[in-house]
Order: C-alpha cells, then sequence, then structure tokens
C-alpha cells in the first residue's frame, strides 16, 4: 500500500468512524451506500432489530463488491423467502458477539468463533494486515478497520465469508 492510500485510506476510516460515534451497527451500514447489498441481506434475515441491540458486536462488513463477486444468482437465491436460513447462516458467520478491535486481534492466526456456532473463523493478523480466512478455505482481507459503533465495531471487508467443510486456519 502506498503511503498515499494509506494516509487516504486512514483519513477516509477516521471521518467515517467520527461520524458514527452515536449510531449502531446497523445505522452506520444503513447510512453508507458500500452496504447496500449487507443491509438488504440484513433486513431479509430479519437480523436488523438483533444488530441494533445492545451488543457487542463485531460486523465483519462486505462491501457491495464482495457481494458482487459471488457467482451469478448467489445473492438472489440467498434473498428469496425459502432460503432465509441459509441466508442468516451465512451473515452470522460475519458476526462476533464480543467488540474486537484490530489492536486486540492477537498476533499471527487464530480460531474466532462467530455466532454461528457451528462454524469457525481463522483470523490472522501479520501486524500489517488482518485476513480472515473462511470455511471454504478462501480469504478476505480487512480494508477498513475499526469503525466505531455504540454497540460493537464494523470491520470492512472485500470478501464474504462463506460456511464450509474445510478448516479455516491451515
Amino acid at each position: 500500500m502506498t503511503a498515499r492510500l494509506f494516509v487516504a485510506a486512514t483519513f477516509a476510516a477516521f471521518a467515517f468512524t467520527s461520524a458514527a460515534q452515536s449510531a449502531t451497527i446497523v445505522e452506520i451500514a444503513s447510512g453508507d451506500e458500500r452496504f447496500s447489498t449487507l443491509v438488504a441481506a440484513v433486513s431479509a434475515a430479519g437480523l436488523a432489530e438483533t444488530l441494533s441491540g445492545p451488543g457487542p458486536f463485531t460486523v465483519f462488513a462486505p462491501t457491495n463488491e464482495a457481494f458482487a463477486a459471488l457467482p451469478a444468482g448467489t445473492v438472489e437465491t440467498l434473498l428469496k423467502p425459502e432460503n432465509k436460513q441459509q441466508l442468516t447462516d451465512v451473515l452470522l458467520y460475519h458476526v462476533d458477539d464480543r467488540k474486537l478491535l484490530a489492536s486486540g486481534i492477537p498476533h499471527g492466526s487464530n480460531y474466532f468463533k462467530p455466532l454461528l456456532s457451528s462454524q469457525r473463523l481463522c483470523i490472522t493478523n501479520s501486524g500489517t494486515a488482518v485476513t480472515i480466512a473462511d470455511g471454504t478455505g478462501e480469504t478476505a482481507t480487512v480494508i477498513i478497520a475499526d469503525i466505531a459503533a455504540d454497540n460493537g465495531v464494523i470491520h470492512v471487508i472485500d470478501k464474504v465469508l462463506l460456511p464450509g467443510t474445510r478448516p479455516a486456519c491451515h
């Protein structure tokens, strides 16, 4: 990452975080067009009230681009009422029931238990980046960390995390 890009990303994250000081995770996501697909999914799954609750929560929030990178038709299929449980499982895979700031993620690779309790995530803090391996063996990168909310924190990621059968930490 170039110094200019780092400074721009840091400024954007600071500005975003400062504006979010008195809002819930859902309110922050709803107010940012980059998360419109995530907000639609959270609403369809009936999780908006939960994620507006007292928390604390850590949400690994995929951007619209992350959802668009899924195979064609995946999002539309998940949003169908008959697939609500599958959608809920995918979304709960992105939520931890603690407030995990980037500085609190231990160095190295560690298992974390998301709200989808049947699965694990492998979160790796290399000291220069935080990555998250899911159950499919794919890895997301935290592109903006520590967006503060009244009920927790948001870490913006560049991939949708999917449950699967592969162990998250290799």
